[in-house]
């Protein structure tokens, strides 16, 4: 899963990044309002973090120039400003939740794995398709009841997979949602990806559909 954190503060941004690279995103770094909006309005995340207090332009302004668009990935918004007035602002402006500074990494990260099941119509954190089931607050997977040990870029993918259950993914989504920009993006590194989980899961797990893509075998596909 890709997200953006958008936070002027480099100590505040950096750590949102670590927290949601642990927690299984693949994390990207903007400092101000006018590449935000950019990034935002011309990549495909499945979820922003964006800070309110931007140079450029402000995050509120950035906000509503997505929805304006038609951008509809979920965004949680962080502000030192924390009225109930600003919220209502923000929440109408397009915010799918809203986090007052101070916060903890812990919350923040339940927030936004909560904003990204819900986005894809699954709210359960324990996502199950056929004989497959990842606990997603935990980062395990499971193969009809028995664990399966998976490394961080296999439970990306497994997640993605399963949170897309309902289509066919295409091999060049998957490789922009599973590496960053300085990453190996071939399409034989992810067919290498795909055949370690094939081996550890089974080969049924995982389907493909050629020319067009894979899924879980499970899903409506």
């Amino acid at each position: 899963m890709r997200a953006l954190a958008v936070e002027d503060d480099p100590r505040i941004a950096a750590d949102v990044a670590v927290a949601l690279q642990d927690a299984g995103f693949r994390a990207e770094l903007c400092h101000d309002g006018e590449e935000a909006w950019f990034l935002g309005d011309t990549e495909d995340y499945d979820l922003i973090v964006l800070d309110l207090g931007l140079p450029g332009m402000d995050g509120l302004s950035v906000l509503k120039r997505w929805r304006a668009a038609g951008r509809a990935m979920p965004v949680l918004v962080l502000t030192a400003r924390g009225t109930w007035q600003e919220r209502v602002e923000g929440i109408e402006a397009g915010a799918d939740d809203y986090l007052p500074k101070p916060f903890r990494m812990e919350e923040l990260v339940a927030r936004a794995r909560a904003l990204v099941r819900r986005a894809a119509g699954r709210a359960a954190a324990v996502q199950e398709v056929g004989a497959l089931s990842l606990d997603t607050n935990r980062m395990t997977v499971s193969v009809r009841g028995v664990p399966v040990a998976a490394t961080a870029l296999e439970y990306r993918l497994l997640a993605y997979l399963a949170l897309h259950c309902n289509r066919v993914i295409p091999p060049s989504e998957l490789l922009e949602h599973l590496y960053g920009d300085d990453d190996a993006r071939e399409a034989n590194a992810l067919e290498a990806v795909i055949a370690r989980l094939r081996r550890k899961l089974g080969p049924d797990v995982i389907g493909t559909r050629r020319g067009f893509g894979y899924f879980l075998d499970g899903g409506e596909t």
